[in-house]
Formats: C-alpha cells, sequence, structure tokens
C-alpha cells in the first residue's frame, strides 16, 4: 500500500548518504528550503501556521484524487528545509500514509545531531501538523460519503 512512500524515503536516503559531514547535511537541508515552490500570501493564516516552530512555518494540505498534497513557507531555511524533506516523502501519498508511516527514516539520515533541540522540536510539530490535516481530509472525505 506505501511503495511510492516508501520509494521516495529510499532515494532521500540515498542522497544523504552521499553526504559525508554534518555540515554538508545541514547546507543540503538549506537548499531544500530554497527550493520550495513559491507560496500564495493569501495561504499565510493563522490555520496554516504550525506551533511550534522556532520560526513562522506555513503548511497548506490538499486533498486531489484520495491524495493529500503539502506545500509551506519560512522565511528560515532551516525550517523550510524540514518541512521540504517531509513533503517530499508524504506529498502525493493517500491520507492515511500519514497516519501510518511514521517518519523513522530521519533517524537514519543523521541529521538530529546537526539540530538543535529547537529545531527538533519544529520539526515533529510540522509532522503533527501534517498527520492533523491527513486526519481532517479523511473525516472530511468519510462524511462526504454519508451526505
Amino acid at each position: 500500500m506505501h511503495e511510492s512512500f516508501l520509494k521516495k524515503v529510499e532515494k532521500i536516503k540515498n542522497f544523504f548518504s552521499s553526504l559525508k559531514t554534518p555540515d554538508e547535511r545541514y547546507r543540503a537541508l538549506m537548499e531544500l528550503g530554497r527550493s520550495l515552490p513559491s507560496f500564495s500570501p493569501s495561504l499565510k493564516t493563522s490555520q496554516n501556521l504550525v506551533r511550534g516552530c522556532q520560526s513562522d512555518l506555513y503548511l497548506h494540505a490538499s486533498l486531489r484524487d484520495g491524495k493529500i498534497f503539502f506545500e509551506c513557507f519560512s522565511d528560515a531555511l532551516i525550517s523550510a528545509g524540514l518541512a521540504a524533506l517531509l513533503i517530499s516523502a508524504y506529498s502525493g501519498e493517500p491520507p492515511e500514509t500519514l497516519l501510518e508511516c511514521p517518519p523513522t527514516f530521519l533517524l537514519d539520515l543523521d541529521l538530529f545531531a546537526s539540530l538543535s533541540p529547537g529545531r527538533s522540536n519544529g520539526l515533529a510539530h510540522i509532522h503533527l501538523k501534517m498527520k492533523q490535516e491527513a486526519s481532517k481530509s479523511l473525516i472530511k472525505n468519510e462524511s462526504m460519503i454519508y451526505f
């Protein structure tokens, strides 16, 4: 059921395994943050704000054809990069994937040595917000079936 997710995770792991130093991994995260597509200013709402991040990070989710898609914005490149990492794994997947597949692959990337406790906490809150959005999309989709 989660084959495409597992393929994306494997690609992420392969990329990060080629980075030998914490500094290279940190720079790669910042580059991921820079590579995010533009984010509509109209989506910078309190509803899309991820609580628990050191910097303002906005995460928007949409459901299309049974798959959830994420986009985000943050002025802080590390925060944006961490979000981009999760987005690259989970965006375009069925919402159930977020609920059934925790981001344990992050442990294999050896990133946490380079992250402050505040950034690690922010990463957890980004994933929590993604799970909340996945849950909401399932509930909304489920209620549409009955009405």
